[in-house]
């Protein structure tokens, strides 16, 4: 599949890591590439290898003319929804980025509230080059927190999990209830906090 790119020179990519965890934010990036400096091997962050995502990530902050990470915190999710949050993280992102995007192309089939013209593109990180720059931007940046966390944390097994819905994650969460990175509102979290008395 083909995306038409508009006649601009400044487009930015957005993309968001941890829809679907029960704990710690929800990441997003946006990058704004430079085509004097191509980058081999950009691809969805889900299909590269942990150590291939760290190696690109390194050379996307290099060569890049501007990158920025959004977030919004597991309160905000809880107090929002994990889409709206997804929303605002994406368009925190984009604010931050220090060069102004003429065009943004989101990973996704909607747009966050955008200061100027953008395209959402379902299955974009692995069609626009900017997206799969900003997933891997995000998917590093979120496993990372999650490691720290774990270091914090280290009966919740969040280095491997990543804070994903895993027997192992539901077990500590059973046993030790849920910390303040958790998102109470999201259902497996309230089931287990509630069989457990912990709420």
């Amino acid at each position: 599949m083909q995306i038409e790119r508009p006649n601009v020179t400044l487009i930015a990519g957005v993309d968001e890591v941890g829809r679907g965890p029960l704990v710690g934010d929800v990441v997003t990036a946006a990058v704004i590439l430079n085509p004097a400096k191509p980058i081999a091997g950009l691809a969805d962050s889900k299909k590269l290898t942990d150590k291939k995502r760290q190696l690109l990530a390194i050379e996307i902050k290099e060569k890049a003319l501007c990158y920025a990470i959004g977030r919004c915190s597991p309160s905000e999710i809880d107090e929002l929804n994990i889409l709206q949050a997804t929303m605002l993280a994406m368009s925190r992102a984009v604010e931050a980025l220090s060069t102004v995007p003429e065009f943004v192309f989101v990973d996704g089939n909607r747009l966050p509230k955008l200061a100027m013209p953008a395209q959402a593109v379902v299955k974009g990180d692995s069609l626009v080059a900017e997206i799969s720059a900003a997933s891997i931007l995000a998917k590093v940046a979120r496993d990372d927190e999650m490691i720290e966390l774990d270091a914090r944390y280290p009966q919740y097994g969040f280095a491997g999990h990543k804070g994903y819905p895993t027997k192992a994650h539901f077990a500590a969460l059973e046993q030790y209830g849920a910390i303040d990175e958790h998102r109470k509102s999201f259902k497996p979290v309230q089931r287990v906090l509630a069989l457990s008395g912990k709420e």
